[in-house]
């Protein structure tokens, strides 16, 4: 057992993160091929305007639930929305962020125009502590108005009931998933404006729009829209009930700031903050980088159950440091 965990933590994750990010890409948007159907409350991106899929998104499902007027949700239709509900929960305490890390589609893409600008010689922007926190709050905004807007008009809130499919799910209107991954598939019919009725119209332009901001940020910030991604948020409520955890031992820690130097998402505390064990915030994908960048033994350690299955070690950090080197 020894020896095993030794050999993984001397590994590299990068590596092993890109291939893993391969198969799931491969899975999630071309399982439909092989009628792979993981299922519909997934806690990641696999678009149902992707007609090859090999599993869904669950907040399609969820934005189209909470149109129910409140008389279904609180019937017999509030049990299917309740085990839809423990479904995504299910899943996801399994990997806990990892979903973002290590399967999102999205993710994916977003990894891969790294490597594009990195070949391209194009450098990142760089944002100050306060303007990187008001980013991150978007995703709870637009969290709250998936939820919102759908509830909202399906009980008539807004005095608009006849709008209520073309509301319905507004999230998935100007998701850049429903622009980009069909494409994968050749099918480029979203690549259009919807001009049916107004209201489809405005999604429409706006989720082209969005599209273009997701590829022209992935070259001005790594995992630039992951700050803004409201299934990220969702992840974070639910977060500390799962079974994969990201932990750090701060007696260990010698501020060193690889973690941070590493960390797509730039999240500071992880380097700063010695007082908690529990280190996985809002804006973590747990793509461990920050694991494999810390000298320290033990100082960083992801675990299942309980039971390490990737930490800090000198030995690991120097071994991936001579690789890098050759």
């Amino acid at each position: 057992m020894s020896s095993i965990r030794k050999f993984l933590n001397n590994s590299d994750i990068n590596r092993f993160r890109f291939y893993f990010q391969l198969v799931a890409f491969g899975l999630l948007v071309y399982g439909g091929y092989l009628s792979i159907n993981i299922g519909d409350q997934l806690p990641t991106f696999a678009c149902v305007f992707d007609d090859k899929r090999g599993g869904s998104c669950y907040l399609m499902g969820f934005q189209h639930q909470m149109t129910f007027p409140y008389a279904r949700l609180f019937s017999g239709a509030g049990i299917g929305i309740l085990i839809g509900l423990l479904t995504f929960v299910g899943f996801f305490i399994i990997f806990n962020k990892a979903w973002c890390g290590f399967a999102c589609p999205l993710g994916a893409i977003q990894d891969w125009l790294t490597m594009l600008r990195c070949k391209m010689g194009i450098y990142y922007s760089s944002y100050s502590e306060p303007v990187f926190k008001r980013l991150s709050t978007i995703k709870y905004i637009l969290l709250a108005l998936l939820i919102l807007i759908p509830m909202g008009i399906g009980n008539s809130f807004f005095g608009l009931p006849t709008l209520n499919h073309d509301f319905g799910v507004p999230f998935c209107m100007i998701c850049p998933g429903r622009t980009l991954l069909p494409l994968f598939n050749g099918d480029f019919s979203q690549l259009a404006i919807d001009f049916s009725s107004k209201t489809k119209m405005v999604f429409s332009g706006l989720g082209l729009g969005i599209t273009g901001m997701f590829l022209a940020g992935a070259f001005a910030k790594k995992r630039f829209f992951c700050l803004f991604c409201p299934m990220s948020a969702l992840h974070y409520i639910f977060s500390r009930a799962s079974l994969l955890r990201l932990t750090k031992d701060g007696e260990k820690c010698t501020r060193c700031g690889n973690c941070y130097r590493v960390c797509d998402v730039g999240i500071r505390a992880i380097a700063d903050d010695l007082e908690h064990i529990n280190i996985v915030k809002d804006d973590c994908m747990m793509c461990l980088k920050c694991v494999s960048a810390c000298p320290e033994d033990g100082c960083l350690k992801a675990s299942f159950l309980g039971m390490p299955v990737y930490e800090s070690t000198a030995e690991g950090f120097f071994r991936r440091r001579l690789k890098e080197d050759d």
